[in-house]
């Protein structure tokens, strides 16, 4: 028995995109209205909870490859987790070195994941860079957690490409994703370029007795030295709708349209039910939502600290899903089943990163042959 969600026909998929088309609208709209005031009420309202949805999303999604890693790696990094997570509570005590540190650990997730996820014929590649980014991030640590912000933003675009591939038809694949490309890219660079510049608007009526005038919000999303200058509200409003997307993809699309990821995490964990999961988001929401209007400083911090890590388990998932496999779309295949092709060129006799033959994905683990909780993607 599998648990495809729901079923997606072609005009479903072109529903979805001009879902995302109004969503996008509606986002810019805030934006231009009052990048600050955006920012503070996403953070307020969703942060902890899409923080929580996100990783019950991978959990159950990437649960095969966390699996076939084994239990060392998910034991080291959650270690270096919890290094991240400790020195980012830290800044406020002993600043810059605890930034450094977290820099490091940060760069150590990424090198355990390179180690285990990425292919050996691409590893030097991915070294030299990691190489070189750790390199940049440690001279210019401020810019280091800017870029990583953005970045995180970002992200979720691979894991939106990842989910298009359920959808039935090669056109309704193209279309869902020229428009994520679309908001990703077009609108953040369209605002770089100064073309919202006459509606641009940093006033904070709605969130003044949180942040005053929203300079500190400001100079937390831009170079430092920006804040007061037409780049610096430009890379503000950037900032508020890519945050504002990345917040409604993971608490509003991903629950109602991936649905299957959760139920196969449930099939693992039977007590972590899709209530309790919400349940436990709303209280978290609630309670840092209290910090936050007490003291918005002091409560960004903890917030920040909170939600590290579902910043940082992005990173062996996306080196997973670029750099060891190139993917095929299966047009008819059901909606659960994402095909992943591994590459010919190399295939170990101990990979387990390699797809199962056999895909059953919900509620039931699969029966046929051997530990249903093998390899990458069995479930999926």
């Amino acid at each position: 028995m599998t648990v495809p969600g729901p079923a997606l026909s072609g005009s479903r998929g072109t529903v979805l995109s001009l879902g995302f088309v109004a969503t996008a609208a509606g986002a810019l709209a805030a934006t231009l209205a009052s990048a600050v005031a955006t920012v503070v009420v996403g953070v307020i309202l969703l942060g902890v909870l899409h923080a929580i949805l996100e990783l019950r999303y991978v959990a159950g999604r990437f649960s095969g490859l966390a699996l076939g890693l084994g239990r060392r790696f998910l034991g080291v990094l959650a270690l270096l987790l919890a290094g991240a997570v400790v020195s980012r509570l830290l800044v406020g005590l002993v600043g810059r070195p605890a930034q450094l540190a977290e820099i490091v650990f940060g760069y150590a997730i990424v090198c355990w994941a390179i180690s285990r996820v990425v292919t050996a014929r691409r590893r030097r590649v991915a070294w030299a860079l990691t190489g070189l980014a750790a390199t940049a991030s440690l001279v210019w640590p401020d810019h280091h957690f800017l870029v990583l912000a953005h970045l995180h933003l970002v992200a979720v675009l691979a894991f939106l490409w990842d989910w298009s591939r359920r959808l039935p038809s090669a056109r309704s694949r193209r279309v869902f994703r020229l428009v994520q490309l679309g908001w990703v890219t077009i609108i953040p660079l369209a605002i770089l370029l100064g073309t919202a510049d006459a509606w641009l608007g940093a006033d904070t009526p709605l969130v003044r007795s949180l942040v005053g005038d929203g300079h500190a919000v400001i100079e937390g999303v831009v170079p430092p030295g920006e804040a007061g200058t037409v780049l610096g509200m430009r890379l503000l409003a950037v900032f508020a709708f890519l945050q504002t997307m990345h917040l409604l993809v993971w608490v509003v699309f991903f629950p109602r349209y991936a649905p299957d990821a959760a139920a196969d995490l449930e099939d693992r964990l039977p007590w972590l039910t899709g209530a309790r999961v919400w349940a436990i988001g709303f209280l978290a929401a609630a309670v840092l939502a209290v910090l936050l209007v007490g003291d918005y400083s002091s409560g960004v911090l903890l917030h920040d600290a909170v939600t590290l890590p579902h910043v940082y388990v992005e990173v062996p998932l996306l080196l997973a899903l670029v750099g060891r496999y190139r993917f095929r779309d299966d047009a008819w295949a059901p909606a659960s089943v994402m095909t992943i092709r591994p590459d010919p060129i190399e295939l170990p006799v101990q990979n387990h990163l390699a797809p199962a033959g056999t895909a059953t994905y919900g509620r039931r683990r699969a029966t046929e042959g051997g530990d249903p909780r093998s390899d990458f993607f069995r479930n999926v």
